[in-house]
């Protein structure tokens, strides 16, 4: 019944989905920064004061609402019990190496201030890892050795003709391209949201080689084109692709204008410094598409391992975009399912053919995304921690209708995987008693077609709350999931990880789980952010997984220090990978 009603909706999407016309423009600013390993790390302009209010939200996100969606009857894809891998016995193994990784003392040394939440990631190359989050990043060898930072990201683009892009905005994103060997560090301008007059900006640069810690390529995209409304691109996430870079933003108009907007960057000229580099941009109008296409973001893809195959016209070219929607939630979803979007890009010296469609509706078991949150916190006080009222919990962002970052991609030569996950309500009901749990996709492309290959909800029958995932596949087709953990009793936020083997049952978590760093503090801010969002990455050996998430060591103390968090980078390989 749940395919017969699935095909259905699909053919009504696609009659419903008005393709957008793409815009086609050239970065407004571009130089070459001064290398990272010049860059001054630590300051301490404040002595001591916090500065920004006690603490600085970064990005505010806007609330869109929605009324109630469909009655749920629990979670269709839920693991009931500990599956038996193949191997047997075989338990996913403890972390080969942690360490430290940035924190909010690193902010409030450099500012004079905390901010909230962190958006901590991570990129791995052959000799370095490069860490980003809110307002700061650095860089690290293989065994965790700092060779640069913590230091500023708008320190980056000192200098820059677009002053917005040093601005403390946010939302930063890094990528480690293994084809070209570059590096990719981003943000977004937030000026506009407080000047009316001004426009926004995508902040991209590119290493001039493999070496993270050298000079940077940089370019400024306009996010909007002369005579249009200022949208502001808010929660960017960034893919690589075998010729773009690509982009995606959920956009907010000055009143209550409301999309989503996908981008390709022009990857062979921003490689060589070409300050001519051409963006493809797609605007998807909620006043056009049913909001529940689009939903609150849509994750490009982020290739790990092999490029796909690009000959022309095969069906292997196109880049795909995927999205959720939960018919629980009230933007009018006809049913749970997945969303496959496809953005075709051919640069040409002196044109560009784009296209933007969606390729496939994939209904998925069900799954109920709107967990029991404190109102009086803005329906984000939904994860408990210990010894902390409901006011001060966590943030799930469940809520929000899209997959948490990455979708990773990885090409098996006759077929294609994508693997993403989201947060959802995996057990019980009502605030307190709801247990959250990690929803895990594996999508495969065959021959330009997409089907669900497999599902399941992760969620030990604990009481511990898992959730803010983020899920990658290694060259042997093993799925790993890192996320953060808590609950109200004894689990103070904390950092774990589980796994499977490629030929075990479908839909389950089959190694047990691991511990990247348990947590010893609580998080005791007004405004109940967590993440928000994580990554799990391939190192380029296409076996390592290296995590980074954030937990705390100490408590918070509210209108004092109330988001000491720390972020924490870990690697592991699952059995039989070599």
């Amino acid at each position: 019944m749940l395919t017969l009603f699935g095909f259905t909706s699909v053919a009504s999407a696609k009659q419903s989905f008005k393709a957008p016309a793409p815009k086609i423009t050239s970065a407004v600013a571009f130089d070459v920064s001064t290398p990272v390993r010049s860059v001054p790390a630590l300051t301490n302009p404040a002595a001591g004061t916090e500065g920004w209010g006690i603490m600085k939200e970064v990005r505010p996100e806007t609330e869109l609402g929605g009324s109630a969606g469909r009655p749920f009857a629990g979670d269709g894809a839920l693991q009931l019990n500990a599956a038996t891998a193949v191997a047997g016995t075989a338990a996913i193994s403890g972390p080969s190496l942690t360490f430290e990784g940035v924190s909010n003392q690193d902010n409030f040394i450099i500012y004079g201030g905390r901010v909230n939440p962190p958006d901590p990631n991570a990129a791995v190359g052959p000799n370095h890892i490069v860490e980003m989050a809110n307002l700061i990043f650095a860089v690290y060898d293989k065994s965790g050795n700092k060779l640069a930072g913590p230091t500023a990201i708008g320190a980056l683009w000192a200098n820059f003709a677009v002053p917005d892009c040093d601005d403390t905005s946010g939302d930063p994103v890094v990528l480690y391209d293994r084809q070209a060997d570059r590096w990719i560090l981003s943000q977004f301008t937030i000026s506009g949201l407080s000047d009316p007059t001004k426009p926004f900006y995508n902040c991209v640069a590119i290493s001039q080689t493999g070496d993270p810690t050298g000079a940077y390529f940089r370019y400024a995209f306009v996010t909007t084109q002369p005579g249009d409304l200022f949208f502001f691109p808010d929660y960017p996430k960034y893919g690589v692709w075998n010729d773009s870079y690509l982009l995606s933003s959920r956009d907010f108009g000055p009143t209550v204008q409301y999309g989503i907007s996908v981008y390709a960057l022009e990857k062979s000229k921003m490689l060589v410094g070409d300050p001519n580099a051409r963006s493809v941009k797609f605007f998807l109008d909620s006043d056009i598409i049913p909001i529940y296409l689009m939903g609150d973001g849509l994750l490009p893809a982020d290739i790990d391992g092999r490029v796909p195959d690009n000959n022309g016209n095969n069906a292997n070219h196109a880049a795909p975009f995927v999205g959720t929607m939960d018919d629980n939630f009230g933007y009018g979803a006809p049913f749970d399912g997945l969303n496959v979007f496809e953005l075709d890009v051919r640069w040409k010296p002196k044109s560009v053919d784009a296209s933007f469609i969606l390729a496939a509706q994939l209904p998925v078991a069900s799954f109920n995304s709107v967990m029991t949150c404190n109102p009086a916190s803005s329906n984000r006080s939904c994860i408990p921690q210990p010894g902390v009222a409901s006011d001060r919990w966590l943030d799930s962002l469940s809520r929000r209708q899209r997959p948490t970052y990455r979708l990773a991609f990885r090409n098996f030569g006759n077929y294609q995987t994508m693997v993403t996950n989201q947060s959802v309500v995996a057990r019980g009901s009502g605030l307190g008693n709801e247990i959250a749990g990690v929803r895990w996709y594996e999508i495969r492309r065959k021959n330009g077609s997409y089907s669900l290959y497999q599902q399941g909800t992760y969620s030990p029958n604990d009481g511990v709350n898992r959730w803010m995932g983020s899920v990658a596949m290694d060259k042997a087709g093993n799925i790993a999931a890192g996320y953060s953990v808590s609950n109200a009793v004894n689990v103070k936020p904390g950092i774990r990880y589980t796994g499977r083997l490629a030929g075990d049952a479908a839909g389950q978590m089959t190694l047990g789980e691991a511990t990247l760093i348990d947590g010893t503090g609580v998080q005791k801010t007004i405004n109940n952010r967590w993440g928000d969002y994580t990554s799990l990455n391939l190192d380029p050996d296409d076996c390592t997984f290296w995590y980074t998430d954030e937990y705390y060591q100490i408590d918070g103390i509210l209108l004092v220090n109330t988001a000491p968090w720390q972020t924490r980078i870990g690697s592991f390989k699952l059995p039989g990978c070599k």
